[in-house]
Order: structure tokens, then C-alpha cells, then sequence
């Protein structure tokens, strides 16, 4: 079994762990691959969801042997015969569990902010990775969440090695795998993509998952005062038509929407892309609707050659356009493109079909140069956003800048790889895409 990515997974997995839906089941992601595929499960359970942050304590002269693993709340666990074995003062495992404790707590503050983790006592603990390989870190996961009241433990993963899983189901009374193969070298084998997911993207998920099924996000308004946000005239699933082709995806649109942007992902990617999602989250706080879809059906996608077909992903959204203009309540909006990778392609292609009327497009680590032949003729305000570590990229973007005839821009991210997978870059690319879609498709519509 091969899996498209960490949401796929999820899904996937999910349909094992059905018969708890209904329980009293908390699903926690190991961040931060672990978090994406969790974030499927609980969302088919109707569970909450959080991250269950864990540090291994490590043998003084020799880390990789552990000697107990530590959680939140001041959890700790230790094994008394590795720490017999090894001869390990009271000092001594007081200095490793201060040394990890500090990072365990920093990392806590960047996943949750001030919100506080679910409580576990009691209840059934579905825990999740992306896959396991060693299995150390899932096994201190399972000890910290026993040592936290758990009354049932369950291990899920897509894949694992068979060795693996059999040591594991002394620490879970249940491990839930799909794949465990013979001949296993590593868990990004098993994944058509496995590209990192980053901090960002975490939080975007933890976030989503909250205003599903916890309190209410706060929002700060005027004067600093916390209000209740206003609830999102759509926020959902749906069929998208281009042309006689129905594609699978999701509209949301803010109460009092300035505008609506379609995003077109780039080659292995879908409308589940955690790092589309996370900027479509920064464009709806920001009051504009996001429509992400599928570019492809999946059978399709079967066919390589169409992921990477720039006129046929173009005229895919030039479609999808023309029947968002005929949806009740976002018709009248204006319509944004925002693209990645190669999907930025299809953007700039797109724009530039006479009639599309496109308020705004953006790039973010995008390919403007597989459109080369119609750059010249897009008329929509053009921004182009790279990753200041993407070096062949960026120079690709600066030679389709010298060819676009409409008012555009260059903007690099400092630290960001093509991914944006660094601390921080993706926010800041976020930020700048909003920045210009409410600046300039506010203006085309007035």
C-alpha cells in the first residue's frame, strides 16, 4: 500500500479506528508528521484532537539508549533496570529531565500557545504518527499518556516494520497498523509525499480542530478587546464543475466577504494541502473566501502527465471560475488566483484567458516560467513569493517578473526552502499573499 500523503493516510486509517466513534476517545498527534494524519482520524471520529508533546531521556554517555521519557504536567517515567543498568544517579537523571524538559515546554508554547491539553485521565487515547521505524518515541507516547490517566491506549500508524508493532503492543492494549512490511527501510518509502511538515501547519490543524470541537477561538478587536468572531456564511464541502467534470472540494466564505480566492496546488498535492490550508485560514481571518479544489479527478491523477499539463490545469480553473460566478452568495465576489508550485502555472495561464476578469493572482514558491507563453498578457495584479534559500526557483521567478506586463511584484521570504517548511515562513507568506489580495481585489471592485 502506498499513500498519497499524510492525509490520505489518515483517512485511510481512520476507517480502521471507526467502531470508536461515539466514545469517549481523544485522538493526539505525535508533531509533528504524526499531526496531519491524526487530524483525518479525529475529524472522521468526531473526536477532539491535540498533540501529545514527548522527550526521551536519554543515557548520559549514551542518548540513544533510553532511560524514560517525560510528558506535560510534570509527567515523568522512567525504566529502573536501563537505569541500573547504566548506573545513572538521582543528579543525573534530574540534569537530562531539566535539559528536555526545556525543550519539551518550548515546543508545547509553539504548538498550543496558552491553550491548555486536553485531559486524558479516563478516557480512550488514540495516538498517532505518520509511521514508526525505531518505535522509541511512540512507546515513551504511550507510557506518558498511562502515566496521565488514560484508561485505554491505542497505537495508530499507517505503517511499520512487523518487529516494531509486536514490541509496541506491550505498551498499547491496542496497535492499529496498516502496512507492516518485510522489507522496510523507512517510512517516507510508503508515502508519494512525505515532504516535512512544519510548525506552521501544526497549529493550523490544532487550530481547525479547536473551533470544530472546543472553545471558540478569541479574536482581539478594536482597542484590544477579545469579540466572538463572526460565524462563516459557507464553510463547505463541495462540487465543483468544470465543465461536465465534477472535482471534490471546499468553499468558505467569511460574513462580508471582499473577494474569493481559488487555489490551484501544485504536482502531488490536493485541495487537502496542510500548507494551502494554513494560508486560506490567514485569508479568511482576513475576510476573504477561499475555494480549494482538486485540479484533477482521481482517476486522472492516475495519468502523470496531466499533474504537470499547465493548459489543462488553466482551463480547468478558467471552468471552476466560470461556476463559482454562478454560486448563490459568492457569485458577485471578485476572484483571486492563488497558486504553488506548479499550480502557480496554472494560474498565470488561467489569468490570462481573455473574459476571466481575475481581481489578483499569487504565486507562493511557484513556477510562473511553465506559462512563459502567456505571461506577457496576464493583466492581473501579479505577486510572486519565494523562498530566499530557493535559489534555481527564485531565479526562474525574477525572469518571469522581466516578462509580466501588469503591475507586479518580487517578494522573498529570508530563511524560506521552496517548501516553506521553516519556523515562521510560512505565516510570513501568508501574511503577504493577504496583504495583496485584499489590497488589490478591494480595489477592483470599487
Amino acid at each position: 500500500m502506498r499513500f498519497t500523503d499524510r492525509h490520505d493516510a489518515g483517512r485511510r486509517l481512520a476507517v480502521a479506528l471507526e467502531q470508536l466513534r461515539g466514545s469517549d476517545v481523544v485522538v493526539v498527534g505525535l508533531p509533528r508528521g504524526g499531526v496531519p494524519v491524526a487530524f483525518e482520524i479525529a475529524r472522521v471520529l468526531e473526536a477532539p484532537l491535540d498533540v501529545i508533546v514527548v522527550r526521551k531521556l536519554g543515557v548520559p554517555f549514551q542518548p540513544e539508549l533510553g532511560m524514560g521519557a517525560i510528558g506535560e504536567g510534570g509527567t515523568r517515567v522512567v525504566n529502573d533496570a536501563v537505569l541500573h543498568m547504566a548506573g545513572v544517579s538521582d543528579a543525573e537523571l534530574a540534569a537530562v529531565e531539566a535539559s528536555e524538559r526545556v525543550e519539551l515546554e518550548r515546543r508545547v508554547r509553539r504548538f498550543r500557545d496558552d491553550r491548555p491539553p486536553l485531559p486524558l485521565a479516563g478516557r480512550t487515547v488514540v495516538i498517532v504518527d505518520d509511521g514508526i521505524a525505531t518505535g522509541s518515541t511512540a512507546r515513551a507516547a504511550c507510557q506518558v499518556a498511562r502515566a496521565q490517566g488514560a484508561s485505554r491506549v491505542v497505537l495508530a500508524v499507517p505503517v511499520a516494520p512487523p518487529e516494531s508493532v509486536a514490541e509496541l503492543r506491550g505498551e498499547a492494549d491496542e496497535v492499529v497498523c496498516l502496512e507492516m512490511p518485510a522489507r522496510f527501510f523507512g517510512v517516507g518509502q510508503f508515502y508519494a509525499n512525505f515532504t516535512q511538515t512544519s510548525d506552521d501547519e501544526v497549529v493550523a490543524l490544532l487550530e481547525e480542530a479547536v473551533a470544530a470541537h472546543g472553545p471558540t477561538p478569541t479574536v482581539v478587536g478594536a482597542g484590544g478587546r477579545p469579540e466572538d468572531p463572526d460565524p462563516p456564511l459557507r464553510d463547505d464541502d463541495v462540487e465543483v464543475h468544470a465543465g461536465p467534470v465534477g472535482l471534490s472540494g471546499h468553499l468558505t466564505v467569511p460574513e462580508a466577504a471582499t473577494g474569493i480566492v481559488v487555489f490551484a496546488h501544485g504536482s502531488g498535492s490536493s485541495r487537502h494541502s496542510p500548507r494551502n490550508r494554513f494560508v486560506a485560514r490567514v485569508l479568511n481571518r482576513d475576510g476573504l473566501g477561499t475555494l480549494l479544489f482538486d485540479l484533477l479527478t482521481p482517476a486522472e491523477e492516475l495519468d502523470r502527465a496531466n499533474v504537470f499539463d499547465i493548459a489543462l490545469l488553466g482551463h480547468r480553473l478558467v471552468q471552476v471560475t466560470s461556476w463559482l460566478r454562478s454560486e448563490p452568495a459568492v457569485g458577485s465576489l471578485p476572484v483571486g488566483y492563488f497558486g504553488a508550485s506548479t499550480g502557480a502555472g496554472a494560474a498565470l495561464w488561467a489569468a490570462a484567458e481573455p473574459g476571466t476578469d481575475i481581481g489578483a493572482v499569487v504565486s507562493r514558491g511557484g513556477r510562473p516560467d511553465l506559462a512563459a507563453d502567456r505571461l506577457a498578457t496576464v493583466t492581473a495584479p501579479t505577486l510572486l513569493i519565494v523562498g530566499g534559500h530557493d535559489e534555481v526557483v527564485l531565479e526562474l521567478n525574477r525572469q518571469a517578473g522581466a516578462q509580466l506586463r501588469c503591475e507586479h511584484g518580487i517578494e522573498v521570504v529570508p530563511g524560506a526552502t521552496h517548501l516553506f517548511e521553516e519556523p515562521g515562513t510560512l505565516e510570513a507568506a501568508a501574511n503577504l499573499a493577504s496583504a495583496w489580495f485584499t489590497g488589490h481585489m478591494v480595489r477592483a471592485r470599487t
